[in-house]
């Protein structure tokens, strides 16, 4: 394959675990099997918490922006990682690359910002449960929703901007699955300090303090659940509390991991196996994760299923 041929403007070649080809089919069956999944737990959660009227609640409504944004995500990287596994010439386009990296910066920084309102929301319902449906009223819940979203967004098209204005070194291999940001700095010809340096604080803002904050959340969470007279009552705020815990560990340890970990020139195999983990894993095990370790996801499966089941 005539690599230098092609103009680096025009297109790139993600060359991630091509040094496998043995793999390629494999990870090709694996991530479809994986995508297939999510699309159908993540659209099925948020069917029945639109369809359910007793899940129109705070922590349902931040659920259901959880599932949306994971279908998003996904769709936006998963598609063409599948074409690129089955590809010999492993290309793409330089605006499908530049859109598909607004769409994963974007949709990752969102869910920082989202995992951590939904633990403050869970601070609230057990913390002062009294208080919590003036506290967390609709107007309040829309707004924390909204601007995670407006947060995340923001993030992507400055870091996206600031990237792209940046001369390349005519060399348009990116040794990555997708097209990260960290693998596109390394193609840059140009100091690069003032990317890193906004990076750097971008990670801190969006990935440091919002899992402090929660780890906080948790620790005066755990104090109340333990203060619950009802063995039924704290297995409830334990079991609501785990699903929502398992997956700020998934997401925030394979995100801490690529971004806030000592760079190399080199792009590890290891990277590749991470950016996987939060990018597909992650977004799979979210909705068997809710609905598996909560009642009122079950009954409200149940409950539309057998309504369909009589139609």
């Amino acid at each position: 394959m005539e690599i230098g041929n092609y103009s680096a403007t025009n297109e790139f070649f993600l060359m991630g675990l091509s040094q496998y080809p043995e793999l390629q089919l494999c990870l090709f069956v694996l991530c479809l099997i994986m995508y297939l999944i999510i699309l159908l737990g993540n659209s099925l959660l948020i069917i029945i918490t639109i369809l359910d009227s007793r899940l129109h609640t705070p922590m349902y409504f931040f659920l259901g922006n959880l599932s949306f944004l994971d279908i998003c995500y996904t769709s936006s990287s998963v598609p063409p990682m599948l074409f690129i596994f089955m590809s010999e010439r492993k290309s793409i386009s330089f605006i499908s690359c530049v859109l598909q990296m607004v769409a994963s910066l974007g949709l990752g920084s969102t869910e920082c910002v989202l995992l951590a309102v939904m633990a403050y929301d869970r601070y609230v319902a057990i913390c002062n449960p009294l208080r919590y449906p003036i506290i967390m009223n609709k107007v309040l819940y829309v707004q924390m929703a909204a601007w995670s979203w407006v947060i995340g967004c923001l993030n992507s098209l400055v870091q996206t901007v600031l990237t792209m204005v940046l001369p390349f070194c005519g060399n348009n291999v990116i040794d990555h699955i997708t097209c990260e940001i960290l693998a596109l700095l390394k193609l840059i010809c140009s100091d690069i300090s003032m990317n890193v340096l906004i990076m750097t604080v971008a990670s801190i803002v969006l990935l440091v303090i919002p899992l402090l904050l929660i780890f906080v959340s948790y620790v005066f969470i755990l104090s109340s659940i333990l203060r619950i007279s009802s063995v039924e009552g704290r297995k409830k705020a334990f079991s609501t509390c785990s699903a929502h815990l398992t997956v700020v560990i998934l997401f925030y340890g394979s995100a801490l991991f690529m971004y806030m970990k000592p760079k190399s020139k080199d792009t590890k195999t290891s990277d590749e196996i991470i950016a996987l983990s939060y990018g597909v894993v992650t977004p799979m095990l979210n909705p068997i994760i809710y609905s598996l370790r909560n009642k009122e996801v079950k009954a409200a499966v149940k409950k539309v299923l057998s309504r369909c089941y009589m139609y």
